[in-house]
């Protein structure tokens, strides 16, 4: 068990994320294909997916051992949703960092030579590491984002509301039972490694996840201990069977939709698939931020789009009934 001990501090500056990012959902598709979909929740995807993922994977599962530590693709990658952007973050990590991520990792025989070199910060190891990265996420993950996206949107608005009613000791009650158990001041962790863990004023960032095992799993940015840890929360279990994230396409077609909604309301709910603020929407679509919010609230009062407060800016969100209604997956 792994027991996070929360003082004031931390309790005030905890906060709630969308994602873990794609890559770190992409690694955990290699756990669930080995444990062949490992619950009933997967079974749809698992059958989709399995015999796809070709040996140009390789890499991902030589880094995804049955036993042990396991690397921290969203440390390594960032929480982006943009498989390009965490690429970009790879081929640029910090030769430390790479080391601290993989020194650990108990890597398959035939691929130590491989692992080596990457550890070294080797460039052909990151773009092999790379490559694989695209094509497994091109199988497991990409034909399902934008529905998962929009799940992992709609659960942290869950968070948020019951944060808004309750405060942050109502969420932390909860989260995740019975693999996580909040005991004023330390929140319990089912885990196969017991640790005491010291928040010290950093707060914690809570991100669901969709492709994780169910295990909850506490990420650390090795480089920067003044940041705050992400408590990654599995969302699917084997009672989500009435899941549509695994479903097909839709039969709408974008000029049906843009003669349903008109040109620019469809293409503001088509950008708003990966999220997409106010002033970023009127940049994309060449319209006045005011025009944007004016769209935006239309397809939320339809349920479309859910928006959200970020800082200053105002994130616009597709539902799942909104990425229906667009009836294509956006691929990042």
């Amino acid at each position: 068990m792994k027991r996070i001990h929360f003082t004031a501090e931390d309790l005030a500056r905890t906060r709630v994320a969308t994602t873990i990012g794609v890559a770190a959902e992409t690694f955990d598709t290699v756990r669930l294909l080995r444990s062949r979909g490992s619950s009933p929740a997967f079974r749809r995807w698992y059958v989709s997916v399995r015999g796809r993922v070709g040996e140009q994977a390789g890499p991902l599962a030589a880094l995804t051992p049955h036993h042990g530590p396991l690397l921290d693709a969203m440390s390594l990658m960032g929480d982006t949703a943009s498989v390009d952007e965490a690429v970009d973050h790879l081929m640029a990590a910090p030769r430390a960092l790479l080391r601290v991520e993989l020194e650990n990792i108990d890597v398959h025989p035939g691929a130590r030579t491989w692992a080596a070199a990457l550890m070294d910060g080797d460039r052909e190891a990151r773009l092999q590491m790379a490559t694989a990265l695209r094509a497994c996420h091109g199988v497991t993950v990409a034909p399902y984002w934008s529905r998962v996206r929009s799940h992992l949107s709609e659960v942290r608005a869950g968070y948020v509301g019951t944060m808004a009613d309750g405060g942050v000791e109502r969420l932390l009650t909860t989260l995740c039972e019975p693999l996580v158990r909040w005991r004023p001041p330390v929140l319990e962790v089912m885990h196969a490694r017991d640790a005491d863990i010291h928040l010290r004023g950093r707060g914690l960032v809570i991100a669901p996840t969709v492709f994780s095992t169910r295990q909850v799993e506490l990420l650390y940015p090795p480089l920067d201990p003044d940041q705050a840890p992400t408590l990654a929360v599995p969302t699917l279990d084997g009672a989500s069977l009435d899941t549509a994230l695994w479903e097909g396409d839709g039969e709408l077609t974008a000029p049906s939709l843009e003669d349903l909604l008109g040109r620019t309301r469809a293409a503001v709910l088509s950008a708003a698939v990966d999220g997409c603020g106010t002033t970023e929407l009127a940049r994309r679509l060449n319209i006045s931020p005011a025009t944007a919010s004016h769209h935006a609230a239309a397809l939320r009062n339809a349920r479309l789009v859910t928006s959200r407060r970020e800082g200053k800016t105002v994130l616009h969100t597709a539902t799942s009934l909104g990425i229906a209604l667009l009836g294509h997956d956006t691929l990042v």
